[in-house]
């Protein structure tokens, strides 16, 4: 499982910092990484970011410094 967070948090980052690009500059990062590839890949790996956010989100229950004050901490902290 630890290895599956790990990858999910480096995709959390190339679609971030892919968005970061593209606001500052229209830069597309995944675009140029994989040019000439067909649209049906590029859908593909934005569904993957995609997913991989939403994996994400089940890091914030994972770490008491970060929200202490979340749902998921207090069902913890009454166990």
């Amino acid at each position: 499982m630890k290895a599956i967070n790990f990858i999910v948090l480096i995709l959390i980052l190339v679609g971030a910092i892919n968005w970061g690009l593209w606001g500052v500059g229209r830069f597309d990062l995944v675009t140029w990484l994989f040019a000439g590839m067909p649209e049906w890949f590029f859908r593909l790996i934005y569904t993957i970011l995609g997913l991989s956010g939403v994996w994400g989100l089940t890091f914030l229950c994972k770490c008491k410094a970060i929200c202490c004050c979340g749902p998921c901490c207090k069902k913890k902290e009454e166990k």
